[in-house]
């Protein structure tokens, strides 16, 4: 009876981490047949099916590829942290290039269809979006993975870390249901309050991000499904002690 509850409390873990697969996944995917099927597939020569390329990469990267980097902190309790650091800083960087791959092709579209840059909400929030992600992977590289700061340093700024990483993944999220909406507007406003097959779809797949969001933010703030503390996490607790009435630093 003792176990039960231990138990109880991994199986909603494992139950949560697939659900939250499931969603990501699906959106990738709805994102794909959105794109390719009614906005007419993907190229890359300046035309509208490069464009096409920005969002299915942005929702792969910044928000998937990221949401999953974030997660393998709680997957993975019992593999050594170095490994675990080290293919948390992998994923991350494939998001990183994915949406840097996105960038360039909203912006050689802009450039080729003399479409102003940078005007909108969705422009402003997914630059603001972008820059942040590129300095939160490069503090955490020098910070964690080939840490040149001290450990003094590193225990301050882990919790900032960690907070920076889910704060990212919530400006991912609305930023793409920023995106989902200018696409929506500039592409079929006169039939969008019809129900067609493509505004039904598009609305499904920002409810898709949301609902991948509140599952990994869920399952990030849990104390029960954080990574138990290990030898290496201890030594940054000695020195993070310093810094609070008694406290610990959060293990990721």
């Amino acid at each position: 009876m003792e176990d039960s509850a231990p138990r109880r409390s991994r199986a909603a873990f494992a139950g949560l981490v697939g659900v939250s697969q499931v969603l990501g996944l699906a959106s990738v995917v709805l994102t794909g047949v959105w794109m390719g099927h009614f906005r007419g597939g993907f190229a890359w020569n300046g035309s509208k099916q490069e464009f096409n390329v920005h969002p299915l990469c942005m929702v792969l990267g910044l928000v998937f590829l990221h949401g999953d980097a974030i997660l393998v902190y709680r997957v993975f309790h019992n593999e050594p942290k170095k490994n675990v650091k080290l293919l948390h800083g992998i994923i991350h960087l494939l998001a990183l290039i994915m949406s840097i791959v996105g960038f360039v092709a909203v912006f050689d579209y802009h450039r080729a269809a003399k479409i102003p840059d940078m005007y909108s909400l969705h422009s402003w929030c997914g630059m603001t979006t972008l820059i942040l992600f590129c300095l939160q992977w490069v503090m955490g590289l020098l910070f964690f993975l080939f840490p040149v700061a001290s450990a003094w340093l590193r225990a301050s700024y882990l919790p900032v870390h960690v907070f920076c990483g889910l704060a990212l993944l919530v400006m991912s999220v609305g930023t793409s249901l920023l995106g989902i909406t200018e696409t929506l507007l500039f592409n079929i406003m006169p039939t969008y309050s019809k129900f067609t097959p493509e505004g039904v779809l598009a609305n499904v797949l920002g409810i898709l991000l949301v609902c991948f969001g509140l599952v990994l933010g869920h399952l990030m703030t849990r104390e029960e499904y954080r990574r138990p503390p290990n030898p290496e996490e201890e030594a940054l607790s000695v020195h993070f002690k310093t810094l609070t009435d008694g406290g610990s630093p959060t293990t990721p």
